[in-house]
């Protein structure tokens, strides 16, 4: 299952820069993941600097 970013996010884009896949971007007051694209690595939750990333 895909990662999710919660609404703790602060936008500050330090998951998109780790994402192997560019499946993070930004959105309306937060990141957000692409489902499809999303490879479960887990690069993005161990990044973010206040744990708004977990497993959907």
């Amino acid at each position: 299952m895909a990662y999710v970013i919660s609404d703790d996010c602060i936008s500050c884009g330090t998951c998109a820069d780790e994402c192997p896949c560019s499946a993070i971007s930004e959105g309306d007051g937060k990141y957000v993941i692409d489902a499809d694209a999303c490879a479960d690595c887990g690069a993005c939750a161990g990044a973010c600097p206040v744990e708004a990333i977990s497993e959907g």
